[in-house]
């Protein structure tokens, strides 16, 4: 199974979020959907840090380059 994008991964957070807002969800399936929502959400700023630190690095390759041609 194929790891979920960043993009999928807020759709689902925000889907878990709408749900909670929903006045016939139980206490335990507010709690629950609570911990999804929040799992969900740290997973996304995983993967955004990995993008962060990949655009680093490529700035980092090109400030390499740049310098080296001057």
């Amino acid at each position: 199974m194929k790891q979920a994008t960043f993009e999928e991964k807020l759709k689902l957070s925000k889907e878990y979020i709408d749900k909670l807002l929903d006045s016939e969800v139980t206490l335990e399936e507010s709690i629950e959907l609570y911990k999804k929502a929040l799992d969900t959400i740290k997973d996304a700023q995983k993967l955004l840090e990995e993008a962060k630190l990949k655009v680093e690095e490529i700035d980092k390759q090109q400030s390499g380059v740049s310098s080296w041609k001057s």
